[in-house]
């Protein structure tokens, strides 16, 4: 399955890359307003003729788009595929309990109280505020 999924990835990626390059290589329809005063001499001279290579281009560009939505589809459908896991339960039973610690500190030097039923901590002095929190030179 991670093999069809790979697959379908790099043609994907391949498909992408091939239409950004052809719809690059295309010309808009500005360019067609050049060819009325006097652009489109070198047009005909062209490696596909003078509307050859639109068609040319324009068809191997829709290709390619189908080929890149046929893959998307297939990680999408492929991608969601999952094996029916053994129990119907909540998501949260499988989530594994947090360690209690009989105290937590809080900022600020106070501490929060302790679980029921176990040992109080010692006590301990109080932080420092105001100037006492600078540091001495």
């Amino acid at each position: 399955m991670n093999v069809l999924l790979t697959l379908l990835l790099v043609v994907q990626i391949l498909a992408a890359l091939g239409m950004i390059g052809l719809i690059l290589m295309q010309h808009g329809k500005g360019a067609d307003a050049g060819a009325a005063f006097g652009g489109g001499g070198a047009g005909s001279a062209s490696l596909f003729g003078a509307s050859g290579g639109a068609n040319f281009l324009s068809r191997t560009t829709a290709v390619l788009a189908g080929v890149f939505l046929a893959c998307t589809l297939g990680l999408a459908y492929f991608g969601n595929l999952r094996t029916a896991a053994p129990s119907s339960g909540s998501v949260l039973e499988n989530v594994p309990a947090a360690p209690a610690s009989p105290v937590q500190q809080i900022p600020g030097g106070a501490t929060a109280p302790a679980a029921p039923g176990a040992t109080p901590a010692p006590a301990s002095t109080p932080a420092p505020t105001g100037a006492g929190q600078i540091p001495a030179q």
